[in-house]
């Protein structure tokens, strides 16, 4: 397996994904919502790069058959619930389908959508992301993309990368091939505390004064869920 990080969407642009594989982060907080959207529930989450084209795919569907949710530039869109992880579990998720709208993560995975497989990755179920990985995908060129913000870097990303990087490499039977972005992600998990990480970030300090570590704290763990999301035909399921 050939393990290679990019650090934050854009540079998806000048990737020819066609054959790969395509894990996308965006841990505070895009790709933590959809994980524990799925993990408790949903039926589907259907990611949109932005608000208009998210009303747009819900369009039609029955008020009681879906939950609306996303953000620009951190602050939540009129009408749409908060896009974060607690904040989507006060919803009524169960059976129904997540219309999703963020401006990095669901930008990220709607970018990766030629990729011959694309999942979305957290924290929090990295170890179910690696078992699949190595299961389904142990010869292939895997990119773990850094969603970033808005073609920025974002150190939270980063350490999720790291945390994938460092479970293949050990649960691997031969070493994975890895990128320098690679082997520096996985340099960083293993000498951070997840939420410390978590914490220091932008976004995290954002959430911090906002009166909401909570959100923080929530994404910080580590494979409490089993759930794989995992794209097709534009819609996120669980595997």
């Amino acid at each position: 397996m050939k393990v290679h990080v990019l650090l934050k969407k854009e540079e998806l642009d000048g990737e020819r994904l066609q054959g790969k594989v395509v894990v996308v982060l965006d841990v505070l907080f895009a790709t933590s919502s959809i994980v524990t959207a799925l993990a408790h529930g949903a039926r589907s989450v259907v990611a949109t790069p932005d608000g208009e084209s998210c009303l747009a795919a819900a369009r039609g569907e029955p008020a009681d058959s879906y939950v609306l949710s996303g953000e620009l530039r951190t602050h939540t869109l009129p009408g749409f619930t908060d896009p974060t992880p607690l904040a989507l579990l006060r919803q009524p998720l169960a059976g129904r389908t997540l219309f999703y709208a963020t401006t990095n993560g669901t930008v990220a995975l709607h970018k990766s959508a030629g990729a011959r497989h694309v999942y979305a990755a957290a924290l929090l179920n990295g170890r179910a992301i690696v078992e699949r990985l190595l299961g389904a995908h142990g010869d292939d060129t895997v990119l773990i993309v850094c969603s970033g913000s808005v073609d920025n870097f974002n150190l939270e990303d980063f350490y999720g990368a790291g945390y994938l990087v460092s479970l293949l490499c050990r649960q691997a039977r031969g070493e994975p091939e890895l990128t320098d972005a690679a082997r520096a992600a996985s340099l960083l998990y293993d000498h951070v505390d997840a939420l410390e990480c978590l914490a220091a970030s932008r976004v995290g300090r954002i959430m911090r004064e906002r009166g909401a570590m909570a959100e923080v704290e929530f994404c910080a763990q580590e494979s409490t869920l089993a759930v794989v999301p995992g794209l097709a035909d534009g819609r996120l399921q669980a595997l």
